[in-house]
């Protein structure tokens, strides 16, 4: 008789697949099916499709992520270790990183950090008619970024190798009477980093803009 699995044990056997997936490899139905040793009808008895199961196995991740969060501490502290939450959880699943703009989650751990987001910037003492927007640009950066991370991660040997030694071709070979402060910084220059570091350091950025409450 065929096993049928429980929508938990799906969501868990999404994430260890994603978790070992590589850039040259699709997640799909098919792929989480024969990783369950069953066929793809057993899926669709709780998932309808492809971005139902994305969007549960996002919620599931954030669920994950924010085990064990507390309100506690000021409001900036609190911003940075919900975003760095997500950062971390997302850093361990590239696979699912990358395409994160397009699965926003859909269940109790996608309002978990929408509540403790607006809670946070509320606590700033931000007026109530703007901390809508400013919710609105911490997704933005975080998102991009994460997705960004994922993409250079997931993208293989030898793209990264090109783009590298494209950009070492366009900076070092760079005229110095044409472009004088490129080739003065050149050798101290790296492509665009996506490193736990540099979000950090841009967050911290955008919240030094934060109209907080002195």
């Amino acid at each position: 008789m065929r096993q049928r699995w429980d929508r938990q044990t799906i969501l868990d056997a999404a994430v260890e697949l994603l978790s070992h997936s590589d850039g040259d490899e699709t997640f799909s139905m098919r792929r989480l099916a024969a990783e369950l040793g069953t066929d793809s009808s057993s899926l669709y008895r709780h998932f309808h499709n492809r971005t139902e199961l994305m969007l549960a196995v996002v919620d599931h991740v954030l669920v994950q992520a924010m085990a064990g969060y507390r309100r506690e501490g000021p409001w900036r502290a609190r911003l940075v270790d919900l975003i760095l939450r997500s950062w971390d959880a997302y850093a361990a699943l590239p696979q699912l990183a990358k395409d994160t703009s397009h699965y926003p989650g859909s269940g109790p751990g996608t309002q978990l950090v929408i509540e403790e987001t607006l809670q946070a910037l509320t606590d700033a003492g931000l007026p109530e008619e703007i901390v809508p927007e400013w919710y609105h640009r911490l997704v933005t950066l975080s998102v991009s970024l994460i997705s960004a991370h994922a993409a250079a991660r997931t993208s293989s040997t030898s793209d990264r190798q090109r783009r590298l030694e494209s950009f070492r071709v366009i900076t070092l070979g760079a005229d110095p009477a044409e472009f004088p402060a490129l080739a003065h910084y050149a050798r101290r220059l790296e492509p665009t980093g996506y490193t736990r570091e540099s979000f950090l350091a841009t967050l911290d950025v955008v919240l030094d803009a934060v109209p907080a409450r002195p």
